[in-house]
């Protein structure tokens, strides 16, 4: 149900500061941003090296439902936010655990929705989303070219970078050796018949 933690949201009172932090000290990478006039707050998505993610957000003006978060600190880990691959089976899945969820909707295909309030997820405010993660990354981050992997070398060994179904890519340095080993595999593999593979089926057992 869940493919990944896709990122850890951060409220913070000066974002200009946290910005600096994040990109020029720690080399955080800008993704998407915008901002929500309803709830009076913005946001900024980051990449930290290959696959992992941040978000910054803070309030725009008085009313934002972040004052209350901040009103006695600088700024703090708000929620992380989980992927999956449907909303709608999450949703159905957390009903029959009986496991209260709030908030759900979409903004269309591109991005739906739902959360669990801390009183129910052991102190932690968890959104659950199911999205496109490459369209959330700044053009940097992505591969290039329709392939889903790419192959360079660095002196005597070879970078082979892939397309990562949570967005980006992630690269692997292999030695010669363990090129030729991959290589040799993933040809035996391919040449062999398909094979039936059993879908193990979840439980609710011991959720609450």
């Amino acid at each position: 149900m869940i493919s990944r933690i896709d990122h850890v949201s951060i409220a913070v009172r000066d974002y200009e500061k946290a910005f600096r932090f994040f990109s020029k000290l720690l080399g955080a990478v800008p993704g998407a941003r915008a901002e929500d006039p309803s709830m009076k707050y913005t946001w900024q998505l980051f990449s930290l090296g290959d696959l992992s993610r941040i978000e910054l957000m803070k309030a725009t003006e008085q009313g934002s439902f972040l004052e209350n978060f901040l009103r006695r600190k600088e700024g703090g880990v708000h929620h992380i936010t989980l992927e999956t691959p449907n909303i709608e089976k999450m949703r159905l899945w957390l009903e029959e655990a009986n496991v209260p969820y709030f908030g759900y909707g979409s903004q269309g295909d591109r991005w739906k929705e739902l959360f669990i309030h801390p009183r129910d997820a052991f102190g932690v405010l968890i959104q659950i989303a199911e999205f496109n993660p490459d369209e959330w990354l700044d053009d940097s981050m992505k591969m290039k070219g329709p392939r889903r992997f790419s192959v360079t070398r660095k002196g005597k060994d070879l970078i082979l970078t892939m397309a990562h179904p949570g967005g980006g890519r992630v690269a692997v340095e292999l030695t010669p050796s363990e090129a030729k080993e991959l290589a040799a595999e993933l040809e035996k593999i391919a040449e062999e018949p398909e094979n039936n593979t059993v879908q193990q089926k979840g439980s609710h057992e011991d959720i609450h």
